[in-house]
């Protein structure tokens, strides 16, 4: 047996490596880390062990300076975290505090803007697709991974194979799409990518983004959309209609139910028996 198998890499930055995939983090979540972690040694200009509390701080600074996101912050904060506290077992991160995030609603779109950019989509496949995301909620990321053995006709739902968190889930099949679907696996196997660029290879996200972006310039819909925008009309929506935020937060793949709460205050099921001063 290679001896590598055996015994971690003494490169810090392999073993960082191996260390992530031991507990399972996403290969995107490997990424990430792996960039920002790379990225604050080149910044810092050092090797790994002359890395201080300073250092850390002036590099989450430049972040910072360069307009990155309390999100992005706070991702390359879990790196650094991970690498030199729990790899290199330092001890400076204790007095370097997490970005704040900020509150900000979400873009939400109205069934009529909805209906204007499917009106507008002459193409099945981009048709289809644009339905997809806005009948069943899923990220973009999912949708890219379904396969053909993940739809279930017959009970009218679709599994959603290892998601965010790397959690399986169910989610509902609109029935407006069952004809669509039967079709398909028809013409492919169990194995197969519902959406694929090549007949083989599943599409890759900025054509998928275009798609919706594109439908959404075409429809005259002023507001920033992206395929993440159709999952929070999906969940608001579902809000405005009387399901319980309980289901929606399953049907989301949320871990915690405050999460999903964010949508009652973009629904207007609460407002819309209140009347503006201006209209009395």
């Amino acid at each position: 047996m290679n001896r590598s198998t055996l015994y971690p890499s003494k490169d810090p930055i392999q073993k960082f490596k191996q260390e992530m995939k031991l507990r399972n983090f996403s290969n995107k979540t490997i990424k990430s880390y792996l960039y920002y972690t790379q990225e604050c040694l080149r910044y810092a200009r050092v090797g790994a062990s002359e890395v201080n509390t300073k250092i850390v701080r002036n590099y989450l600074e430049f972040l910072t300076d360069n307009n990155k996101s309390a999100s992005t912050l706070n991702v390359a904060y879990s790196a650094l975290d991970l690498y030199f506290g729990k790899i290199l077992h330092r001890k400076f991160f204790v007095n370097i505090p997490r970005a704040k995030k900020t509150k900000k609603l979400p873009v939400v779109l109205s069934k009529q803007e909805i209906n204007r950019m499917l009106e507008v989509t002459q193409n099945k496949k981009h048709h289809f697709i644009i339905s997809l995301f806005y009948g069943t909620g899923l990220r973009l990321e999912e949708l890219q991974n379904i396969k053909m053995r993940d739809i279930d006709l017959d009970r009218g739902m679709l599994r959603v194979f290892q998601g965010k968190g790397k959690k399986d889930r169910m989610a509902i099949i609109p029935k407006k799409l069952m004809e669509i679907l039967a079709a398909q696996i028809k013409l492919k196997i169990p194995s197969d990518y519902l959406f694929t660029s090549n007949r083989i290879k599943k599409m890759d996200t900025r054509s998928i983004q275009k798609i919706v972006t594109n439908s959404a310039t075409k429809a005259s819909i002023m507001k920033k959309v992206s395929p993440h925008t159709l999952r929070h009309s999906f969940a608001t929506h579902l809000l405005e209609n009387g399901t319980d935020i309980r289901y929606i937060q399953e049907l989301l793949g949320h871990a915690k139910i405050e999460t999903t709460q964010i949508y009652t205050h973009v629904a207007n099921k609460n407002l819309s028996m209140i009347v503006s001063p201006l209209d009395i």
